[in-house]
């Protein structure tokens, strides 16, 4: 395997890596996909915007079934973190993810951290649906329903704004922390009627009704709470490779979903714009069909003299 250069390697095996790992596989490209199997959609307790599925699916459901997809396709995944990308004397990349791969292209789809709340395991909650990450997702389903946003910034009160549109009963927990934001967007917040409520929590109540949260003057009881605390984009392989990042540390693209450094591709999670499941896999369509392009022109399989 250490002797074999792909033509494309693919960093990340969630929803985006794996479509342009199906993609590559069935333009008949020699592919490898290294998935260090912490996939962010894993956590989804079930998507409902998410197109062809009628009563949603659970992430890691959409996980398995792309997986036997990218099997079917004879798809070579490889169990493994990959740790630096090198540009080799050749002009190609070497991969290290404990041994030592090489492929003429790299598509990163490394994804985002969610920053969590600091709650004892907060993963079996967002797994419960107690504690939500995306209100792009599943805000619907909590229409006029109370909600809890946790968190002290600007993009805490971006996902209050945010919920107001479907709940009038919105509160914003700071944790004991002050509110970080501008006037303007303090007077957005209480035109919207978002409460702010700057107590210290001192108990956590997770059930199936909801959540129920202590603070200095006795229980506040939620259908769910959001962590408004923001994200960590997985970027240290790009910037081991010298790939531009926008000022919030994702990663910049052209349309093509084509890095500053040429012949690295990302998507997913890790680039700039919308983080759902559905964008994810169109940039793995876009940016596979576009290595496969360059491909055909080096084969001169092409009518185009360029891309």
């Amino acid at each position: 395997m250490t002797d074999t250069l792909f033509d494309c390697a693919i960093i990340g095996g969630g929803p985006a890596g794996m479509t342009a790992a199906i993609y590559l596989a069935r333009f008949r490209r020699r592919v490898v996909l290294i998935d260090g199997g912490d996939s962010r959609a894993a956590l989804i307790p079930r998507s409902h915007n998410h197109p062809g599925y009628p009563d949603g699916i659970r992430g890691e459901d959409l996980l398995v079934r792309m997986r036997e997809q990218t099997d079917r396709f004879g798809v070579l995944t490889l169990a493994a973190q990959a740790t630096a990308i090198d540009r080799l004397p050749d002009g190609a990349f070497g991969i290290a993810a404990g041994r030592t791969l090489a492929a003429d292209h790299v598509i990163l789809a490394t994804g985002s951290r969610d920053r969590m709340p600091p709650v004892d395991d907060p993963v079996r909650h967002i797994r419960e649906g107690l504690i939500r990450q995306c209100p792009v997702c599943d805000a619907y389903e909590l229409i006029d329903k109370p909600v809890a946003i946790i968190g002290a910034k600007d993009c805490t009160a971006g996902e209050a704004l945010f919920m107001s549109h479907y709940t009038p009963d919105v509160t914003l927990l700071t944790l004991g922390d002050p509110l970080d934001v501008k006037a303007s967007i303090q007077a957005r917040l209480d035109d919207a009627g978002v409460r702010i409520l700057a107590d210290r929590v001192t108990a956590w109540d997770f059930a199936a009704d909801g959540v129920g949260v202590r603070v200095d003057d006795g229980w506040r009881r939620f259908a769910a709470v959001y962590s408004g605390l923001g994200i960590d984009p997985q970027n240290a392989l790009a910037r081991g490779l010298g790939v531009d990042l926008a000022e919030d540390g994702r990663i910049t693209t052209d349309p093509h979903m084509q890095t500053s450094v040429d012949r690295v591709f990302a998507i997913g999670d890790v680039v700039t714009g919308l983080n759902q499941i559905a964008v994810a896999m169109a940039q793995g369509e876009i940016a596979a069909t576009h290595v496969h392009n360059l491909i055909r022109l080096s084969e001169r399989r092409s009518l185009a003299d360029s891309l």
